[in-house]
């Protein structure tokens, strides 16, 4: 399957550390070698950065790992392409603008059969289910909504509803994020890590390289990282059950609920 990989932290960080191991995913250590992305939101903006390369033998995927962009949330993927040509437009995360904020989204599954008819202004630049999935919430955001961002609690209980709805199609583990929130879909398979002081060493599992993060991050630091499968061997990572929404808002878990777990189609691998 493709893999997915967010952070939200209540002070700007960086993410390079588990990147390192996370971009090892993309070709080296797993199969997912058709392109990568990265969203960072930084001060009210979002900086998003795409390869259709492997990440695991991208030069820009090293970069990302070498430079420390620090932010409150991070949304990246790996991609293992099923559905959609291995092409630029095609590599996650997306973003759109709803409410004068940037919204991103990356997606591991893959939906049959759907084929929405998307008749506002959020519409599809390639040819995947999970951009299209994205503009599908988007519109259905807007259209519940209005133009005012509703509060948390109303947010929330939405996207419960459409994950549930998007579940009867496939499978729909997915990021999504306006910057301050970040929504965790686990449709089969996610897991989240809490760190936060004492800061300790932590080793990563697809490399051989541990940090001691007492070293470089603030000890006021509180982030949550959420991946596919857990980077690191020696944290205590929480696997999120099949079927449920989690939301994280400056580090620390804010709501859960039930949906409905995810049905692998058997045309198909687990991955778009």
């Amino acid at each position: 399957m493709c893999q997915l990989l967010g952070l939200n932290s209540n002070l700007p960080t960086d993410i390079c550390f588990s990147f390192t191991g996370f971009r090892a995913r993309g070709g080296e250590t797993d199969k997912h070698a058709d392109g990568w992305g990265i969203a960072f939101f930084e001060e009210g903006g979002v900086r998003v950065l795409h390869d259709p390369q492997p990440a695991c033998s991208s030069r820009l995927a090293a970069l990302v790992a070498d430079h420390p962009l620090h932010a409150t949330t991070i949304i990246a993927h790996i991609r293992k392409a099923t559905i959609g040509a291995i092409r630029l437009e095609n590599t996650h995360p997306f973003s759109r603008e709803l409410w004068g904020r940037q919204w991103v989204f990356a997606h591991n599954g893959t939906l049959l059969d759907f084929a929405p008819v998307i008749e506002g202004r959020f519409r599809p630049a390639g040819t995947t289910d999970s951009e299209l999935a994205f503009c599908w919430l988007m519109e259905g955001l807007q259209r519940r909504f209005g133009d005012s961002r509703p509060e948390r609690l109303a947010l929330f209980e939405w996207l419960q509803g459409a994950a549930i709805a998007l579940t009867r199609f496939g499978v729909i583990n997915f990021l999504l994020s306006d910057g301050e929130l970040l929504f965790a879909h686990c449709s089969t398979r996610l897991s989240h890590v809490t760190r936060q002081a004492p800061f300790g060493d932590v080793h990563l599992v697809d490399t051989e390289l541990s940090v001691d993060l007492g070293r470089s991050l603030d000890p006021a630091t509180r982030s949550v990282i959420v991946a596919t499968v857990p980077l690191t061997a020696n944290e205590h990572w929480v696997a999120m059950p099949a079927g449920s929404l989690w939301c994280f808002q400056a580090g620390e878990l804010v709501a859960m609920a039930p949906t409905r777990p995810g049905q692998v189609p058997l045309a198909t691998d687990d991955c778009v």
